[in-house]
């Protein structure tokens, strides 16, 4: 990780961990879970070498961030505002935004509410999600998918967590980050997380032991409860959200996912990307990218592939940065 320093930033209330590279134009990178800033260790090197300032945070309740106790402190309000006072700390109008799986989810929010923040959005893996006025997300979930949906089993404070401490921190990670089934991620109480990618005797080519004792350690240190809060929030995120119902996405998007990814095979998704639902709520829509073979941790996966499907959508956008390679 040469050349990728760190700082702390104080940002809405808490202090923010930032790791960062290159001058230019701001690339913001979001994680997702049980992720860092480290899952974007080789598009910063990468963007940072074309003429960008990559910066990736640890996002509220990861990694050196602070990590408040209550859920409700994890709604997208605290998060969007957590980066919006980034943007402002760093004293820039706008950045380019690249999201993956909750940092994508967090990513699709702070265009909803700040477009004007927004040059251009590259997401990974999850779709725009439009508020269902009728039903809540958890109920949704649990009417679609039974009470053993991964999200649904995380829901009760404490339970997952007490279940991921008895497997190991090393071993939930690895679990997580090489998990390939196709389908939505169901969990019976039976056979628990201790069933998801039983085959760890060897790491995929993309992944090293290196890697996953960095993500150990941190996780070790802080926990997963305030990565969990996010899918916890997500009722109150309902509530709060309300006036945003049938509000479209309207900030230049290019969408990339891997055909082996949960979030792509769940049922209903490739009807909503293919059939013109995605499009309809995000306008600007203007590329998507399937990625074949390819699982859930793209940006890692495929690391270079992906750092260049960045670089080729955002420098149409930025007239005069040239790449230093």
């Amino acid at each position: 990780m040469e050349g990728i320093s760190h700082r702390m930033v104080f940002v809405n209330g808490i202090n923010m961990h930032i790791a960062e590279k290159g001058k230019g134009p701001v690339v913001l990178f979001l994680h997702g879970f049980p992720e860092l800033w480290y899952s974007w260790r080789h598009q910063i090197l990468g963007l940072a070498s074309h003429g960008y300032r990559a910066i990736a945070p640890d996002l509220r309740g990861y990694g050196d961030t602070d990590a408040p106790s209550s859920i409700d402190s994890y709604s997208v309000f605290h998060i969007v505002g957590d980066l919006i006072a980034l943007i402002d700390t760093l004293g820039i109008d706008q950045v380019f935004l690249v999201g993956h799986d909750w940092g994508a989810v967090i990513a699709w929010n702070l265009c909803l509410f700040r477009p004007d923040r927004i040059k251009a959005l590259v997401n990974l893996s999850v779709t725009y999600r439009p508020r269902n006025p009728t039903r809540k997300p958890i109920e949704s979930f649990r009417a679609l998918l039974g009470d053993d949906y991964y999200i649904c089993r995380f829901q009760e404070p404490g339970v997952a967590e007490a279940e991921f401490a008895s497997l190991g921190t090393a071993t939930m990670i690895k679990k997580f980050l090489t998990f390939r089934q196709p389908g939505a991620l169901i969990v019976p109480k039976e056979t628990g997380f201790a069933g998801i990618a039983p085959s760890l005797h060897t790491l995929p080519s993309w992944l090293s032991e290196e890697d996953v004792n960095y993500y150990a350690d941190k996780f070790e240190q802080k926990g997963f409860t305030g990565g969990l809060n996010y899918y916890r929030a997500l009722d109150l995120n309902w509530e709060l959200t309300a006036p945003w119902t049938g509000v479209q996405v309207k900030v230049p998007v290019k969408f990339i996912v891997g055909d082996q990814d949960l979030t792509y095979t769940t049922p209903g998704v490739k009807d909503y990307i293919h059939g013109g639902g995605f499009k309809r709520d995000v306008p600007f829509l203007e590329e998507i990218v399937i990625m074949e073979g390819v699982g859930h941790f793209i940006n890692q996966e495929k690391a270079d592939e992906v750092t260049a499907h960045i670089y080729e959508f955002i420098q149409k956008l930025t007239p005069g940065v040239v790449s230093t390679l």
